[in-house]
């Protein structure tokens, strides 16, 4: 059984205990991870704060910064196979997304690689006589980046490359459920050759570690991927610091499907909305809205696809829907689905285990036909594959519908007018709108969402506004004395 240990001031230090980490695919222990107490939380922090202000990382120009993170995502780039497989291996993600979606992550690691040395701030055109006003975009501190499971190389790459482009130090908080794969990063961090502290990477459960992380004095910012419940906590927690907080929470995403679209089209972004990643994503599109006009035909060929779906084990290059990452998982998805039905929903095809694996956390991709969205289904973000379908006849009925959910993050619209696209897409409220596609992500893209699914941007050349802050500068270039002392300027 593998072992890993904390990556903590640039050394790889055993936790003082340990906990199993289960192989979704088969449902048995396969390797270790340490256990972050309040000792091993503390010394991630302070070890980051001393390489903020004491060690070379604070010597370093913004170019040297960018020329590490260049360095780093080089690294990545090479691993990204080993990366993914591990990735796999701990979570029961498809071995051909991580391996795709490792290789791709170097991408965030080179954009803000080339943004580092472009930070800039102003001259400001002050309104006062002899005086020059300029401001400067500083780091915000030690960040503390808190990452899921579930897509743990991109969700921490939106974290750890912007922070270090505006010279922050970090300690990132691995999920406890499937953090192999960021202990390998911590590997390629050390090989690329950041100075100790300034990246640290521990794993431990909500009670110390992560209450110890989120409240203590010395850390400036919290940037927090996960659910609603814990990001409350998380909050609570910056109450004691003041810390600033960046959030990307849930989402309970709705795809909208007129009677325009191309079918075969909309039918795989259905799929890839749902099915993809055995539905465990935060932008899952289980809320699909198709025009009566072309729902059966819709339903027939998701049924059809359904069929030639593949279930098995994630490292099959043959494998379509993998596991899920938790047994608590497939029995919340039972649940719900029962209630649903008990509810009206018609179950058209899955919701059951599949009856040819004998071991792991498998689950059906199943569709459900809803009769509106009081269904506990279409309320629930489940993180499995299952679609709600409902039924709409007009353009103003469905995007009422869309919009009736506490969440926001990711919207679908399908449609082949244009100027439908335009207008509906401005009318969803959500911080993310795919036309005619979905699941696309890019370093150059803000991702994030409105409502409970948090306020904050990752991606994208704005994110680093969330990484500094404005230092003002005033400089009196009178040669004559200050004028009197008891009246402001």
């Amino acid at each position: 059984m593998e072992k890993y240990k904390h990556y903590i001031n640039g050394k790889f230090i055993e936790g003082s205990e340990y906990f199993d980490s289960i192989d979704p695919s088969n449902g048995k222990p396969w390797a270790l991870f340490p256990a972050a107490n309040e000792k091993d939380s503390n010394f991630a922090v302070e070890s980051a704060y001393n390489a903020l202000f004491k060690g070379p990382w604070s010597k370093l120009t913004a170019t040297q910064r960018g020329k590490l993170l260049h360095k780093l995502g080089d690294l990545i780039s090479e691993n990204a196979n080993h990366l993914g497989d591990i990735e796999t291996k701990d979570s029961g993600k498809l071995r051909a997304e991580t391996r795709s979606q490792s290789g791709y992550v170097a991408d965030y690691y080179y954009y803000y690689a080339g943004l580092a040395d472009k930070i800039q701030g102003d001259v400001l055109p002050i309104d006062k006589p002899d005086m020059r006003v300029f401001t400067t975009r500083e780091p915000i501190g030690v960040v503390v980046a808190i990452v899921p499971w579930n897509a743990q190389m991109f969700l921490s790459a939106t974290k750890i490359a912007p922070a270090l482009a505006a010279g922050n130090t970090v300690v990132v908080k691995a999920s406890e459920q499937a953090p192999a794969a960021l202990f390998k990063l911590a590997e390629l961090i050390d090989q690329a050759g950041f100075p100790p502290g300034v990246v640290n990477i521990i794993t431990g459960y909500g009670e110390p570690c992560g209450r110890v992380l989120t409240s203590h004095p010395k850390v400036a910012s919290v940037a927090f991927t996960g659910g609603c419940d814990v990001a409350k906590m998380i909050v609570k927690n910056t109450a004691e610091n003041f810390a600033h907080v960046s959030l990307e929470l849930g989402g309970k995403s709705p795809m909208i499907i007129f009677d325009d679209c191309e079918i075969d089209s909309a039918v795989n972004g259905i799929v890839a909305g749902n099915f993809g990643a055995s539905g465990q994503s935060c932008v899952a599109g289980s809320r699909v809205f198709v025009h009566r006009n072309i729902y059966k035909q819709i339903v027939e060929k998701l049924e059809k696809e359904s069929k030639n779906i593949v279930i098995g084990d994630p490292l099959d290059k043959r494998t379509h829907v993998g596991p899920l990452a938790t047994l608590a998982q497939v029995e919340r998805a039972k649940d719900v689905l029962k209630e649903s039905i008990s509810q009206g929903a018609e179950l058209v095809f899955g919701g059951n285990i599949p009856k040819h694996m004998k071991s792991g956390w498998y689950f059906e991709p199943t569709l459900l036909l809803c009769h509106d969205q009081s269904i506990k289904s279409v309320q629930t973000e489940l993180f499995a594959p299952v679609i709600s379908l409902i039924i709409f006849d007009s353009e103003d009925e469905v995007i009422d519908m869309a919009n009736d959910s506490e969440f926001g993050l990711g919207a679908g619209v399908f449609t082949q007018n244009l100027a439908r696209a335009h207008r509906v897409s401005q009318q969803i409220r959500s911080g993310i709108v795919w036309i005619n596609t979905y699941r696309a992500i890019s370093p150059i893209s803000p991702f994030g969402g409105f409502k409970n699914s948090g306020g904050s941007r990752e991606a994208g050349l704005d994110v680093i506004y969330e990484y500094t802050r404005t230092k003002t500068t005033w400089i009196n270039t009178s040669s004559e004395p200050m004028a009197n002392p008891f009246v402001i300027r």
